[in-house]
């Protein structure tokens, strides 16, 4: 603590304190760039997947053929749950879109439609934030009688995805995923200042079509069929955190979701 009256008798303690503290919060923001700069040179570089963080959903899924398969795809709409309805109805996936907007969803249908003209795309309405919405949905698509290979969830907003793959006969799957850092229409409403940094940082960020990659990797690649309870990222299993591996964390989340949810 330094008081006003040190302020006078010691100037130049204040300059050295005011400088340690504009080094250290130079150095720190330079630290973040420089490991934002490594990771984004390590992602160009193909994993054990054969695929990177370069690589884009057309690519890691080309040659696969989704014939047979239905999957609910959430967010659908708009970026990457845009982008994965897209490639897995190009795979030949019935797609499922779980909407708030059915309006917006026709017409993304559409849209989708007249590029892949044998493309199979129905539209529901889904509101992941309304417990009835949800069950409402649950007992619409129970009553149309489609199987579900795939259950997609994309999340615009925290940087997350979960899919579960299900085969008749099989086990269910469950994996979780990190798209990367996504160039999306959310830092629109940044003001001048975010706005100007994050076009600089744009360069080390992905687009659309790489960020809708692991997801559509994860829900149709051969090389994860069977394999259950990882976290993927550039199209390969990835370190999660050690948070994601505590088992005491883990029964906490059930626990509350059950709660949350009212199915105990």
């Amino acid at each position: 603590y330094i008081t006003i009256d040190r302020y006078y008798l010691y100037p130049d303690l204040i300059i050295l304190i005011l400088v340690l503290i504009r080094f250290r919060i130079k150095f720190k923001q330079q630290s973040k760039g420089l490991i934002r700069i490594m990771t984004w040179l390590f992602s160009l570089f193909n994993g054990a997947s054969g695929f990177s963080g370069n690589s884009k959903a057309e690519e890691v899924t080309n040659g696969i053929d989704g014939t047979g398969l239905t999957a609910i795809v959430t967010g659908a709409t708009s970026g990457i749950g845009l982008e994965t309805a897209r490639v897995l109805a190009l795979r030949g996936v019935h797609v499922v879109m779980s909407v708030r907007n059915v309006k917006a969803g026709k017409e993304v249908k559409e849209s989708i439609c007249e590029k892949i003209p044998n493309a199979k795309l129905d539209v529901m309405e889904l509101d992941l934030s309304s417990q009835e919405s949800v069950r409402q949905f649950a007992a619409d698509y129970i009553s149309k009688d489609l199987p579900l290979h795939i259950l997609m969830y994309e999340n615009n907003f925290l940087p997350s995805s979960f899919t579960i793959f299900v085969e008749e006969g099989a086990n269910v799957t469950v994996n979780s995923l990190h798209p990367g850092v996504i160039k999306t229409n959310l830092q629109r409403n940044q003001g001048f200042v975010a706005s100007t940094i994050s076009r600089v940082i744009y360069t080390f960020m992905k687009n659309i079509p790489q960020g809708a990659a692991t997801s559509c990797y994860v829900a149709l690649h051969p090389q994860v069929k069977g394999v259950s309870g990882e976290y993927f990222a550039d199209s390969n299993i990835a370190k999660a955190s050690k948070y994601a591996l505590s088992p005491e964390m883990a029964k906490k989340l059930w626990d509350f979701s059950l709660n949350l949810t009212k199915l105990k």
